[in-house]
Formats: C-alpha cells, structure tokens, sequence
C-alpha cells in the first residue's frame, strides 16, 4: 500500500514518487491543451492512407518512444469500425457502470468519518464520468485525468464543512503525454521546454495502466492487437463495395441493327450506361438492351462477407475474451459460459480500476483534509450477485458467540446494511433485538393509560364504602405472580451464579438495569388510575 511520507524536516509531503506536495499547484490547470505547441486538440489522420506497411512503422514507434501516431490510429479505430467501437465500449461500460461502495479502515469513528466524505465524493454525478475516462486506458494501454482541486469544497463530513475538493475532472488526451526513455514506466507531460518530458505534480494526476499484459504500458493496449484486423477489414469492406458496384446490377447489354446510325449508337451507349441509376431509359423501337447475370458474383460476396465475421469474431475475443454474446450464440449453454468470461474481465476491471481511484484520488482527498493516515478508506466497485447469507451469519454468530471479535462495519458492508446515525437512539429510529432490551417506555400518561369506558367511571364513582377499594386491591394482586415471575427467576439465577453475598450484590445493580419492568409498571399505573378515579368520586 502506498503511503506519503514527509520529508527529513517535516516541511513537505512526498508522494510514493519521491516528489514534493504543492498546494498551489493543485487549483490550476497544468495540462491544458494549447492553440500552438505539442499539446494541440486536432490531430491529423493516420487511418486513411493505412497500409502493412504503414502499421508495421507507427507501432514500431510506438515501442522506440513515439506513440503519436499509435494514439492516434487507437482513437480513428473507435470512430471507424463499428464492431470494435461496440465491443470495448462493452467492456469500459461493464465495469464503470458496477455499483460503490466505500469500506472504512475500521470502526473508529475518525475512519467512519472519513469513510463518508469519500462517500459522499463518490456519489457526485461526475465521478461515472470518471470511471468512464479512466477506461479509456483500455485501448490505448493508459489513461491519465487531471484533478482541478477546489480549496472551498464544501461538504459536511469535512472538518468545518469546507475543506479540499475535486471542482472537476479533465480527461487529457493521451498524446499530452509521453514515456520516460530509461524505463517507460514513468508518465511525463510533453512540454516544447523539456524535450525529454516535464515531471506531473503529485496529487494532480489519475494515471490508469490496466494491467492487462506484463511489460510496457505502450504495448499493453488493446488497440494494438486488434490495429491488423482494423486494417484488413478496412480492405475487404473496400473491395466488397467495389465489387458490390461491379456485380451488384446485371450486366447490360445493348444491341443495334446493321443500318443503325452513329446517333442511334450514342442513344443506346447512353441509355446503357444510366439505366443502373435511372431504372429507366427510352430507345428506338429497332435496338434492344439484355441484362445477363455475372458468373461466381453470389461466391464472392459470401468471400468478402466470411473474412468480415472472421475479423470481427477475432477482435471480441482480443477485447471480451469469447463471441457467444456478440457475434454467435448456438446454444443457451455456450452462451452461459462464454458470459462468465466476460464477468471475469468485468471484476478484474473493475478492481484495476478501483486501485488507481484508491491509490490517486482518495488518499489525496483524505491527506488534504484529514492529515496523513495510517489506513484510508477504501473504494469498491462491485456488483452483488444472489447469494444465501444464511451460512455466512451462522458462522459469524457462532464465532461472536465462542468470543470472537468481528468488527460490525465488515458484518453491515456485507449485508448492505448502513450504519447507525449517532442521534437514532434518541429519537428512537433503532431496531432492538428480538426478546432483548427494550427502549425504556416513557410513564402513562392521560393519553397513554389505559381508556375506562362509561360503566367503569360510573362504578368508580360510588362512594369508598361499598367496598372497592378491596376489590381494586384483590384485582392488584390477581396476576402479580405472572409478572413478577421473570423478575424472581433473574434474581434468584443471579443468586446461585454468585460465590457469596457481596458478588450477588456487586452484580445486582447491573441485573435491575437490564430487566424491563414496563409491564409491571404499567400495571401499577393501571391501578393507581383507578384509585383516583374512585378517590375523586369519594370526594364528590
């Protein structure tokens, strides 16, 4: 795990690079593109006069340090051929569109709290189209989004509800960018003042290398392997619109009689040539015009048609790993386990993609704003699938219930549980377990006592004398055995788990804590009611 270190006096914060923190850096742009210079926004073609020849040179280049013209055949690919643009568009989407989740380091409530300023960033609608840019690393083997950090980011999880902030991302083209020449690992910015490449400030910067083969980032992108088949399919779908032209009408033939005249000739060579266009021409009564069908014009159009699917089957299983769910689906089976590759490629995108968003925007954000941790919280992206918890819990409350320790934050990501507000108690929004403590009732009051109706008031009326006050007593004392009972049976367990008399009445406050005597005290109530109630009619 990356961490950032302060330098040997303490004044700076280095990140994992060894380059300083400057927070003055941090709200200006730095890799914006430029009206002149090397950082342009337009670009010249490359995939119009593409030959073997040609791709053989830009991607050899590309690997000696010039990856323009790599970038920028990568980015014609997605606007050219279809088929490609569909396929990775899949997979960036499949990925950047799993839900969120934010983990805290513990159950500490610092590591809570920073836990939902991330969150709460998170949540923001321009953080999808963060993910989306990110996964453009996909076909060009890098990605890089540049952070325009707000000092006056306001939100209530940071300390004083303001503090440091993304004010917006900004995708930056990937030609902005160059590789170091002593290792090509290290990104730098292309600058007309530094030939070799400007260092990229810490804390600016999202730099996604999807880890999709070892070696360079250069070469890892999807769009290298799939440029050949880009390039033959651009010359089939080219001769298979000529041919297509050729063979897509019959032949026409014209015929004249031996005393036809040089106009009538330039009539019928003209009406031959427009009726594939105009469907209709007019010539004397003596000529005729023949449609006679091409020999083999059926056979190559199946050619030119069968290379197409075979380039295109080729780039879904370079960029989805399979072709069931795309190009051919023969069976519900196949097509089951080739969607389990994709899955495969989904959750391993998805977890590259949350270790550059952990590594280059949330330990940032937290450092800005909370200080150098320990631990930080963490992002996920993942989708939750159906599955039975039920054994998970037992062993869970099995292993509390033998002494274990399990942090409760690990149980409720889980279960998709969040957690308690700190004012739910109070305002008594908690769920309490089934047979446990129980919030404490408040007294019965006028409107919470239990409602005598007419005969009972009328009888609570009569005068002390008629004896009610025995009877309301004998009512009292009816059931107390019923109620008491649980009471006593605490108690008297309490009594035999005790060595001697002063442990039983050490331990004996916390027991009446724990009892929930509202039935007992709603029962005094009840009475006490009622004796008012006959009190009052003495009293009249």
């Amino acid at each position: 795990m990356d961490i950032y270190y302060t330098n040997a006096k303490g004044e700076s914060i280095l990140d994992p690079a060894g380059q300083p923190v400057r927070k003055a850096e941090l709200t200006k742009e730095f890799a914006a593109p430029q009206l002149t210079g090397v950082r342009q926004a337009w670009h010249d073609s490359v995939s119009i006069a593409l030959t073997p020849q040609r791709l053989a040179n830009l991607l050899l280049d590309s690997t000696n340090g010039d990856e323009y013209d790599y970038l920028t055949l990568a980015e014609e690919m997605e606007e050219r051929e279809p088929h490609y643009a569909s396929v990775l568009g899949t997979r960036k989407r499949a990925a950047a569109q799993l839900p969120c989740s934010v983990e805290a380091a513990s159950d500490d409530a610092a590591d809570q709290r920073m836990a939902d300023a991330v969150r709460a960033l998170t949540d923001m609608p321009e953080f999808e189209d963060l993910l989306i840019d990110l996964m453009d690393a996909l076909g060009k083997g890098w990605s890089a989004v540049e952070i325009v950090w707000d000092t006056r980011y306001r939100l209530d999880e940071l300390p004083g509800g303001v503090g440091w902030g993304p004010e917006r991302y900004e995708w930056r083209d990937p030609r902005f960018f160059q590789w170091d020449r002593v290792t090509g690992q290290h990104l730098l910015l292309r600058d007309e003042s530094h030939p070799n490449g400007k260092q990229l400030p810490a804390f600016k910067f999202l730099i996604h290398r999807p880890k999709l083969k070892s070696g360079l980032p250069v070469r890892g992108g999807l769009a290298r392997l799939c440029a050949f088949a880009f390039m033959c399919k651009s010359y089939d779908l080219r001769d298979w619109m000529a041919f297509a032209e050729v063979f897509g009408m019959p032949l026409r033939v014209g015929k004249y009689g031996n005393n036809a005249s040089e106009a009538d000739v330039s009539i019928l060579r003209s009406a031959v040539a427009t009726i594939g266009t105009d469907a209709a021409a007019v010539i004397p009564d003596t000529m005729r015009i023949e449609f006679e069908q091409a020999v083999n014009a059926q056979g190559g159009a199946q050619l030119f048609q069968g290379l197409a699917d075979w380039l295109d089957k080729q780039t879904s299983k370079a960029v989805l790993g399979q072709t069931m769910t795309t190009d051919d689906g023969s069976s519900q089976s196949q097509a089951n386990v080739h969607n389990e590759v994709r899955i495969d490629l989904r959750d391993f995108d998805a977890g590259q993609l949350c270790k550059t968003i952990n590594k280059y925007l949330v330990r940032p954000f937290i450092y800005l704003n909370f200080g150098p941790q320990r631990r930080y919280p963490t992002v996920k992206l993942f989708e939750e699938e159906a599955e039975d918890l039920e054994p998970w819990i037992k062993a869970v409350t099995e292993i509390v219930d033998r002494g274990g320790r399990v942090e409760s934050s690990q149980v409720l990501d889980r279960l998709g549980i969040a957690d308690a507000a700190e004012d739910a108690e109070t305002k008594g929004k908690l769920l309490r377990p089934k047979g446990g403590t129980a919030q404490a009732e408040p007294p019965p009051d006028k409107e919470s006592a239990p409602a005598l109706n007419t005969r009972q008031v009328a009888l609570n009326r009569r005068s002390l004398s008629d004896g009610d006050l025995d009877d309301l007593v004998d009512e009292g004392l009816a059931d107390w055995q019923v109620q008491m009972e649980p009471s006593v049976e605490a108690i008297e367990q309490l009594a035999a788990d005790s060595a001697d008399e002063a442990e039983f009445m050490a331990r004996l406050p916390a027991l009446l804590e724990e009892m929930d005597a509202s039935p007992f005290l709603r029962k005094i109530s009840t009475q006490a009611f009622k004796a008012f109630a006959l009190g009052d009619g003495a009293e009249a």
